[in-house]
């Protein structure tokens, strides 16, 4: 009978915190969903980086940020945070068809870092700044 009635408290007790934490809005899936939001995430990888332009994209899990020297920022999704690098000359982007839908991949040229799809606004214009960074001239 005690089992019983501590496996009971315990039960509550879970449901208590899972309810305090939801109220809270603690935990759940970050989204770069606005300018505001990939501009933030972009400082927060790299402290300084002011982007003047970006696109998020449609999902909220990813983002690409360029700043007024050039400088383009891939961000995607780690965790519960954001993770992102400033592509440099071994970065490439090309445009797939995925689904009658066109996504943008961004490889940053880090192999432990990934490639990242992202569905964005004027993918064709951001795969080819990308590749200029790298003197390719196709997306």
């Amino acid at each position: 009978m005690d089992l019983i009635v501590q496996t009971a408290a315990s039960l509550v007790a879970i449901l208590a915190l899972a309810g305090l934490a939801w109220w809270l809005r603690l935990g759940g899936t970050p989204r770069l969903d606005s300018a505001e939001a990939a501009a933030r995430a972009a400082g927060e990888v790299e402290d300084g980086f002011a982007p003047v332009a970006t696109a998020c994209d449609a999902a909220g899990a990813g983002a690409l940020a360029r700043d007024k020297e050039g400088r383009i920022m891939v961000i995607k999704r780690h965790g519960n945070r954001f993770a992102g690098r400033v592509l440099g000359p071994g970065a490439a982007a090309h445009l797939e068809r995925t689904a009658g839908a066109g996504h943008l991949v961004v490889d940053p040229g880090e192999p432990r870092f990934g490639k990242v799809l992202l569905d964005i606004p004027d993918a064709a214009a951001w795969a080819e700044a990308i590749n200029r960074l790298s003197g390719r001239p196709d997306a």
